[in-house]
C-alpha cells in the first residue's frame, strides 16, 4: 500500500519525512507535481499527497482511496475525473486557520487605522491627523464561517469591533451575527465598514463581490480579499475606490495569479497587495493531520475535511 507525494521539493522532504516515520511499513513515493514516478505500481497506490491532482487520474492510479489536498481550498480538483471510490479530504489544519486569522487581523487594523491613507500623504509628504473611530463604532463582516471564517472572528473578537458573518447554512459562532441567503448578505453588506472574504471558490461565489455588492457597502468602507481572486470584480472595485465609495482594499488573491505587470491593481495608491500568503501550508503540521485521516479511514472513520462529491464548501 503506496502513499505518493507530489509537490515541489521543499515540501516534499518534510511531507515524506513524516509520513514514513509515522506509517513505517509503508512505500512512500515522490515527485514534482503532476508527475507520475517510473518506479511506481499503480495499482498499489491508496493515497495521493498534493496541492493538483494530474489530469486521468482515474486511468493513473485506478485503485486510488484518498486525495489529500495540500491547501484548504480544493477549486483546483475535478472531482469528476477520480476513480469512482476515491475521496478527496482538504486540509484542515489549525496552523492554517491561525495563519489566516493573523493575516485578517493585521487587514483589518490596518484598514481601520487608516494606514493606506496615511500611506497616501506620506507620499505626498503631508502631516494630517484623520478621524479615529472606535472598533465599537464599526462592524466587520465576514464572507464565510467555516473554519477560517471562525478563526478570524475569535482573533478579532478582543479588539472589540462588531462581527458579523455569512454562509450558505446558519453557523452559531458566538459573538457573531449570522446571515444567510440571498437578502442575509444584502442585510449584512449594508452594516460592514470593513468586509472580509474567506469564501471557497464555487459556482456560487464566482464573481460574489462584483459592482452591485460593493456599492452596497456603507461610504467609506475597506475590503480584505483573501479567499479566491475569480471571487472579485476587480474593474468595480478599482471603480469604487477612484469613486472615493471605497476607502480602501487588502488583496491577498487576484485573478490572475500572479497579476501582469501592467495591471492598475498594482499602482493604486489604496491597495495593499500581497502573494497568495495568507494561509501558506506548513508541511510539518499538514503531515500530521493527513496521517491522523489515513489512520481514520483505515479504522472506518470519517476524515477530517472529508469532501463529498460536487460539493465545494
Amino acid at each position: 500500500m503506496t502513499i505518493l507525494i507530489s509537490a515541489d521539493a521543499e515540501r516534499v522532504a518534510t511531507l515524506s519525512d513524516i509520513l514514513r516515520r509515522e506509517f513505517p511499513g509503508r512505500r512512500v513515493l515522490t515527485a514534482p507535481e503532476g508527475v507520475m514516478p517510473g518506479d511506481m505500481a499503480p495499482e498499489e497506490v491508496r493515497y495521493l499527497v498534493t496541492f493538483r491532482a494530474p489530469a486521468g487520474l482515474h486511468r493513473r492510479l485506478p485503485a486510488l482511496r484518498c486525495v489529500f489536498s495540500l491547501s484548504a481550498g480544493i477549486d483546483q480538483f475535478r472531482q469528476e475525473d477520480f476513480p469512482g471510490q476515491t475521496e478527496l479530504v482538504r486540509l484542515v489544519d489549525p496552523a492554517v486557520a491561525a495563519s489566516v486569522a493573523d493575516y485578517v487581523a493585521m487587514s483589518v487594523l490596518l484598514l481601520h487605522r487608516d494606514l493606506p491613507a496615511y500611506m497616501v500623504q506620506k507620499a505626498r509628504r503631508q502631516w494630517r491627523q484623520l478621524p479615529n473611530p472606535l472598533p465599537s463604532e464599526r462592524q466587520v463582516g465576514i464572507l464565510g464561517l467555516g473554519e477560517l471564517g471562525r478563526a478570524a472572528a475569535e482573533r478579532l473578537r478582543p479588539f472589540g469591533f462588531r462581527l458579523a458573518g455569512w454562509s450558505r447554512t446558519p453557523r452559531d459562532v458566538p459573538g457573531v451575527a449570522s446571515f444567510t441567503g440571498a437578502a442575509g448578505l444584502k442585510q449584512m453588506v449594508r452594516r460592514s465598514d470593513i468586509l472580509v472574504c474567506l469564501l471557497p471558490l464555487t459556482d456560487e461565489t464566482r464573481g460574489i463581490i462584483d459592482a452591485e455588492l460593493l456599492a452596497a457597502l456603507p461610504e467609506g468602507a475597506g475590503l480584505v480579499h483573501a479567499g479566491r481572486g475569480p471571487q472579485l470584480d476587480q474593474r468595480a472595485l478599482l471603480a469604487a475606490l477612484d469613486e472615493g465609495h471605497l476607502s480602501a482594499a487588502v488583496l491577498d488573491v487576484t485573478d490572475p495569479e500572479p497579476l501582469p505587470p501592467d495591471d492598475p491593481l498594482w499602482s493604486h495608491p489604496r491597495v495593499i497587495l500581497t502573494p497568495h500568503v495568507a494561509s501558506q501550508t506548513r508541511a510539518g503540521s499538514a503531515a500530521l493531520t493527513i496521517a491522523e485521516n489515513i489512520r481514520r479511514t483505515e479504522r472506518g472513520e470519517a476524515m477530517i475535511g472529508s469532501v463529498p462529491r460536487g460539493v465545494a464548501c
